[in-house]
């Protein structure tokens, strides 16, 4: 395999350079889009150094018979981790202490916290990441349930999670987390409908992909003191500016950092350059979300 690293191109660069390739390495930044496909007379396949796929176009890149794979595993940890940190840092109300005892304010009153022991941790979604989380929280004496309609209740079980229904999920979780693609499905599956049918004071942690949760009803929620807070690594628009969330107390927000640890970019680099390898010489397909047509 001859490789070209060529990073920050513009759309147009890659357009101009594409036809040569017989494959293609992308990060999260980079847009695979139909008209960047017809110009890519080579390709053979598109590999994403990590989970998500929300910026290739996938029907159009199997019309073009070009496969298109990520890489699950490399990062699954670190994004659970994450997903465990935003839990206990708005439980505990850190990043607030950290900003006004740096602006010189002793508020240990006004900043009382609460524990997570005991508490029910609701997961929407129980694939790699979730089912990491979970691991995590049981360890910390969370009780866990959790919602997918892609897992037997069977598998879900054998995880130590108690399978329920979307619907108990929002009645019954002191915490949900979220850890699903989005998808038509799940695009704005967090409304102001299901937002309040949450319980009182409980809390939400997304760290799977923006667009999930709308952030207009959930400012809405918050503000209401309906939910206790919000934890958010992920926006509908990246980078989101200065949108009307950032205004609450009780919004914590990281930018898109739960892959972002050195091991976990290591390992989504090996995995994406030995799968796109294989593929190309052998055939072998693995993690491929598009089936080619014939």
């Amino acid at each position: 395999i001859e490789v070209d690293v060529k990073t920050d191109l513009t759309p147009s660069e890659l357009e101009d350079i594409i036809g040569v390739y017989h494959g293609l390495s992308i990060r999260s930044k980079t847009k695979v889009t139909k008209d960047l496909l017809s110009k890519a007379k080579n390709l053979k396949v598109i590999g994403r150094a990590g989970i998500g796929l929300d910026n290739v176009d996938i029907p159009a890149a199997t019309s073009a018979d070009v496969a298109v794979m990520n890489t699950p595993l490399g990062n699954a940890i670190t994004t659970a981790e994450h997903t465990i940190a935003m839990l206990m840092a708005l439980s505990r109300n850190i990043p607030r202490a950290t900003a006004t005892l740096k602006d010189g304010k002793w508020e240990k009153k006004n900043l009382r916290g609460r524990e997570i022991y005991n508490k029910t941790l609701g997961l929407v979604g129980i694939g790699n990441i979730g089912s990491l989380v979970a691991e995590r929280a049981m360890g910390l004496k969370m009780k866990v349930i959790g919602f997918d309609p892609y897992q037997a209740a069977e598998a879900i079980e054998d995880m130590g999670i108690r399978p329920v229904t979307f619907e108990q999920i929002l009645s019954d979780s002191d915490y949900i987390s979220i850890h699903t693609p989005k998808t038509k499905e799940t695009t704005n599956l967090f409304n102001k409908e299901t937002l309040l049918k949450m319980k009182q004071d409980a809390m939400l942690i997304n760290c799977a992909r923006g667009g999930i949760v709308n952030e207009e009803d959930l400012h809405d929620v918050l503000k209401s003191n309906h939910l206790g807070g919000a934890a958010l690594d992920v926006f509908e628009t990246e980078p989101p500016g200065k949108i009307c969330l950032m205004d609450l107390d009780n919004l914590i927000c990281t930018s898109h950092l739960g892959a972002s640890t050195f091991e976990a970019q290591d390992n989504v680099a090996r995995d994406v350059a030995t799968q796109i390898t294989d593929y190309l010489l052998t055939g072998e397909a693995e993690n491929i979300v598009n089936q080619k047509s014939d």
